[in-house]
């Protein structure tokens, strides 16, 4: 690898394989300090954020099922009301 030569104006000239080397160190240094941030550094980020995504999805799918047994009780209830109405209306229930 030769020298990085510097210009008077200050910039730093260097072959290209050197500069995408340190771009690359860089890119990897800033992904672990992340990792280290996020608490996610110890090698197990990768099935801790999986771990995480299957966790909420299946929040999501408990949230879904929920509503949809809500709506299910609440359309029982009025077919229910409704149907008791019409028996009481047409007097199905013994009455005079």
């Amino acid at each position: 690898m030769a020298p990085a030569k510097e210009k008077d104006s200050g910039m730093v000239i260097m072959p290209r394989e050197e500069f995408e080397g340190l771009l690359n160190c860089a890119a990897e240094r800033g992904a672990e300090r992340v990792l280290a941030h996020l608490g996610l550094e110890n090698g197990h980020a990768a099935r801790d954020i999986r771990e995480l995504r299957d966790l909420l999805e299946a929040w999501r799918d408990a949230r879904r099922t929920a509503w949809q047994t809500i709506v299910k009780v609440a359309t029982t209830g009025i077919l229910a009301s409704l149907l008791l109405g019409a028996a009481i209306k047409l007097k199905l229930f013994g009455g005079q």
